[in-house]
């Protein structure tokens, strides 16, 4: 089958750095799915994982973590799930990635695609609404107010693959004021257009930005990108007894400075129910299957931002580059292989 990989960790400028290949099609376990990949995704972790995880010796490492497709085949334990049905996923962290022709995904962590929605349009969604989802709902705990706080939250880097799948999530499930950051004229109407009631600029001092909305202090702020910068500011900002959920890798963080305020800290990571095989694992389909219901009652949307064409070497390294330079808005889609 035809896939796309890399054999050595090298910069995204480097034309070894993503390589067409042909590989063997995977097998299906009992609890898995064979998928037929119609379209795919980028995120910030195929650039991490490019960067550092060299692939065993001799062997080609295939990246991808968002896809929809065709079942094609359904391992003897699956439930739910029939050949022929169109689904949308994120996949495993640990097991070999969907930028390829087929794709073994257990189907615990698969949904149904949504019904209104392009293969391109579905594919945007996986990753992004379940780490939002994940963070919303299961870490912050966003339908517990915080005692005194404004009841709204603060979403750092609104206009990323994640933000933009939380600020629908916030503005259509819950009563909270979205604020989202920008620092660009259209990311701020990106952010605007996806529901965030106001949007400030992440570039100046957040704290300054926040209390200029008159408000209050938000209780929950939910940081996706350059934690460590704003921490200080973060921190400034939030109410008391307030809660932080983030979801990047910052090199350092003081964690320190949320002990006056009694906050808390929540860290997300989309992959930790596959990865653990955790006893909840089957809420990660059950939630994008609710995704699936909300995209198809128009109350949320694909946050698809560019198409960037078939599913290539050459395209996913344009997406790659696009992504690390940090100006991507919304989603990269890629879809199908040539003929």
């Amino acid at each position: 089958m035809r896939a796309v990989g890399y054999r050595k960790s090298l910069p995204i400028t480097d034309p070894e750095a993503l390589i067409d290949c042909d590989l063997p099609q995977p097998e299906p376990g009992p609890r898995d799915l064979l998928v037929k990949v119609a379209a795919v995704s980028v995120n910030p972790v195929d650039t991490k994982v490019r960067r550092r995880a060299e692939p065993e010796a001799g062997g080609v490492k295939v990246l991808g973590w968002d896809a929809a497709g065709t079942v094609v085949t359904a391992g003897a334990e699956v439930q739910n799930f029939t050949v022929g049905d169109a689904v949308f996923y994120a996949g495993d962290l640990t097991r070999p990635g969907t930028n390829a022709e087929y794709h073994c995904v257990d189907a615990r962590i698969v949904g149904h695609k949504p019904k209104s929605l392009d293969w391109a349009q579905a594919a945007a969604l996986p990753l992004t609404a379940i780490t939002a989802w994940e963070t919303l709902f299961d870490r912050l705990d966003v339908g517990k107010p915080v005692p005194g706080a404004a009841p709204a939250i603060l979403i750092v880097g609104g206009a990323g693959g994640v933000g933009s799948v939380a600020i629908q999530l916030a503005r259509t499930l819950t009563d909270l004021t979205v604020i989202a950051t920008a620092s660009r004229p259209e990311t701020a109407q990106w952010c605007r257009d996806l529901g965030a009631r106001h949007v400030v600029d992440h570039a100046k001092p957040l704290a300054a930005e926040v209390a200029s909305l008159g408000l209050g202090a938000p209780g929950l702020v939910f940081s996706t990108t350059n934690t460590d910068d704003h921490l200080a500011q973060i921190v400034e900002l939030i109410a008391p007894q307030g809660r932080l959920a983030l979801i990047d890798d910052p090199e350092q963080l003081d964690v320190g400075l949320l002990k006056r305020k009694s906050l808390s800290l929540h860290w997300e990571f989309m992959f930790t129910r596959p990865l653990f095989a955790t006893a909840d694992i089957a809420a990660q389909g059950a939630l994008l299957d609710e995704v699936a219901r909300l995209v198809d009652s128009g109350r949320l949307r694909t946050t698809l931002g560019e198409h960037y064409g078939r599913i290539d070497a050459a395209n996913l390294t344009r997406a790659h580059a696009l992504i690390e330079s940090g100006g991507a808005k919304g989603k990269i889609v890629l879809e199908g292989f040539a003929d």
